[in-house]
């Protein structure tokens, strides 16, 4: 009997996972997304200017989801130790970016373990639910994001 509640409750976790997998709202994220775009762009493989006004402080946010932290090709203004953290497993997933862009510094600092780590994004995401809400949006208009590894998403 123990063995049955427990298989129905796996079950039951397996079904809502994808439910949780994401918490915000695109729709929502998109307004919010405003506030990144004075640094930030979305402009997808062809060209294709989805949002932003084609800033370069900050990279390309096309493909976000699932992307080792670090790694876009045509941008190299990254900080060392967010390359470091990349280098070290940190690949974007909800959890990750939201905590990131809340306040990029002491993520990094936490993530890295180095008290003298620094990000060189300043401008922090004041509301949680505003970071679940881009994060959302960044999904809506990447290609489909492989799920991070395991690893990656504990460190």
């Amino acid at each position: 009997m123990k063995f049955e509640i427990k298989a129905i409750a796996a079950i039951a976790a397996l079904a809502a996972a994808p439910a949780l997998a994401q918490e915000g709202d695109a729709a929502a994220g998109e307004k919010a997304f405003n506030q990144c775009q004075t640094c930030h762009v979305i402009v997808d493989d062809a060209g294709t200017t989805i949002a932003g006004r084609n800033a370069k402080t900050g990279p390309n946010l096309y493909g976000v989801p699932g992307r080792q932290a670090g790694t876009r090709e045509d941008f190299k203004g990254y900080g060392k130790d967010l390359v470091a953290a990349g280098e070290s497993g940190l690949v974007w997933n909800e959890e990750q970016f939201t905590a990131y862009t809340k306040d990029p510094t002491a993520f990094l600092k936490e993530y890295t373990d180095n008290s003298k780590a620094r990000g060189k994004m300043t401008y922090k995401v004041r509301k949680e639910e505003d970071a679940h809400n881009i994060w959302a949006y960044l999904v809506s208009v990447s290609p489909a994001a492989e799920e991070a590894p395991a690893e990656a998403a504990t460190n």
